[in-house]
């Protein structure tokens, strides 16, 4: 039996184009809110077609001395070119990128997760430090 964890793959994302980037300062203001930017496709551009393409991007918080990570950004993209007419025949395509803000009072790791509907699942991580 697989373990979920063992599903999801990383690599360079400079290199691979399904990694999802995280853009965020190394270090932040205790107490103040700053912006995070997870792209899937930053360096190598990802398709996104309706038969190939990112459908979500997860952002978590794991602060450092606790057990579990808070999840603080969900974002699902659902609009591949897709119409009634057929595959790739609409002109509306979302842009596989969350951007938000969140505040922290310790420092931790950021995990960013994304799934491609052909290459399955894929992760990144970063550290912050809280000033």
């Amino acid at each position: 039996m697989e373990n979920f964890k063992d599903l999801f793959q990383s690599a360079d994302w400079k290199a691979e184009k399904h990694v999802p980037v995280i853009d965020v300062p190394a270090s932040v203001k205790k107490g103040e809110f700053f912006k995070v930017s997870v792209t899937v496709g930053k360096e190598i551009a990802h398709p996104n077609k309706t038969e190939h393409h990112i459908r979500w991007i997860s952002v978590y918080f794991h602060p450092k001395g606790e057990r579990f990570p808070y999840q603080i950004a969900m974002a699902e993209f659902t609009a591949h070119g897709e119409s009634a007419q057929g595959p790739d025949t609409s002109t509306i395509y979302t842009q596989h990128e969350a951007v938000l803000s969140f505040k922290t009072e310790k420092p931790g790791t950021l995990l960013a997760s994304s799934y491609c509907n052909i290459h399955g699942l894929w992760q990144n991580s970063m550290d912050i430090e809280v000033k």
